[in-house]
């Protein structure tokens, strides 16, 4: 998982472009769907099989999942439909990269890496759905390895990498990547239910059971409630 310090540097490196883009027509919501567009390209081809072309631009199209919501908030254009529209996309175009690949892989017969695909869908699934579920019950689950940023990141180095040879022996970057994101995506997700169940296990009655969990009201929720009408900021780049 990304230290904290190296995403905010990140965050801060990206206001300057959100400010330029500021003074133009371009709206948060039309940045975050240019980005899930450009991943559908992206995708068409990693299945045509252009591997290390796809990978360096897995990480371009990545750009606008921090770039939507630098934007929202240099504007003060923050919305829930944004919030909603983004983390929306971001699970599609996680999901049309990794179609490419398993069309790839499928037209050349590589059933390991067709099995690991999958595998590594269902745990970006279940990653995103765990912490949807918990913020349902009021509990903050940001925690786990590998968040959606550190999979792109993993991925798109794993393409651009591709095949190389070290010492005579070939070694596929792209199939090591697929295993680090199938085992490490599961994890997380598992340490994300782990958790909600340490978290939820702080709040037995006294007759032994288990109460429900109170909801935990976040900076944003506070503020949402002292002024209604206002929009909360929406998430970037996350889980």
């Amino acid at each position: 998982m990304l230290p904290d310090v190296l995403r905010a540097r990140f965050r801060k490196a990206v206001e300057p472009v959100a400010r330029f883009l500021s003074r133009t027509p371009l709206t948060p919501n039309l940045l975050t769907l240019i980005g899930f567009l450009l991943n559908v390209g992206v995708g068409i081809l990693l299945a045509l099989g252009h591997i290390r072309l796809g990978g360096a631009l897995v990480l371009a199209a990545g750009l606008f999942d921090t770039l939507d919501g630098a934007l929202a908030r240099t504007t003060q254009q923050t919305s829930k439909f944004g919030a909603l529209l983004d983390s929306s996309l971001d699970r599609f175009s996680e999901a049309v990269l990794l179609l490419g690949l398993l069309v790839y892989y499928t037209r050349r017969y590589a059933f390991e890496e067709i099995i690991l695909i999958y595998v590594v869908i269902v745990g970006s699934v279940m990653v995103s759905y765990v912490r949807a579920r918990a913020e349902g019950l009021g509990l903050k689950c940001e925690v786990g390895l590998l968040p959606r940023p550190e999979r792109v990141m993993i991925l798109a180095v794993g393409l651009m990498i591709s095949q190389v040879t070290i010492f005579a022996l070939s070694i596929d970057a792209t199939r090591i990547a697929l295993w680090v994101l199938a085992f490490f995506a599961n994890v997380t997700a598992v340490q994300r239910i782990v958790y909600v169940w340490q978290e939820t296990s702080k709040e037995k009655d006294p007759k032994g059971g288990i109460t429900a969990p109170t909801k935990v009201k976040s900076p944003q929720a506070k503020e949402e409630k002292s002024t209604r009408g206002k929009h909360r900021p929406r998430p970037s780049w996350s889980d």
